[in-house]
């Protein structure tokens, strides 16, 4: 799980929006895939999948306590080129979302 840690609260409405802006096209022009990524919110958290090739989620993105967002990599699909595609674009994204002033600590858990 990656952990990123902001200075500016996070509104996960607004990460959904900047995310279907941004991931599926990204997506695209490194993969040349026509499938669509999807993301879907559920509370304090965002799901991102491919339903037409996958079963389940790929990552689940959750906000804690308003500053600080988990991002978990499905378990199921870790080394697949895809998931490690939109892995590499979401890395450049969530430092893009808040502002690379606004975050304070990125890391990894396990």
């Amino acid at each position: 799980m990656k952990i990123v840690h902001t200075t500016a609260p996070v509104n996960v409405e607004d990460l959904k929006s900047f995310l279907e802006n941004d991931l599926n096209t990204k997506f695209k022009e490194h993969r040349h895939l026509d499938v669509d990524l999807k993301v879907v919110l559920s509370g304090n958290s965002l799901d991102i999948s491919i339903p037409d090739l996958y079963d389940d989620f790929l990552f689940r993105i959750e906000a804690v306590n308003n500053d600080e967002l988990h991002i978990i990599k499905s378990e199921h699909y870790t080394d697949d080129v895809n998931v490690l595609t939109i892995e590499e674009i979401m890395n450049n994204l969530m430092l893009d979302y808040p502002g690379r002033d606004n975050i304070d600590y990125v890391g990894e858990k396990s």
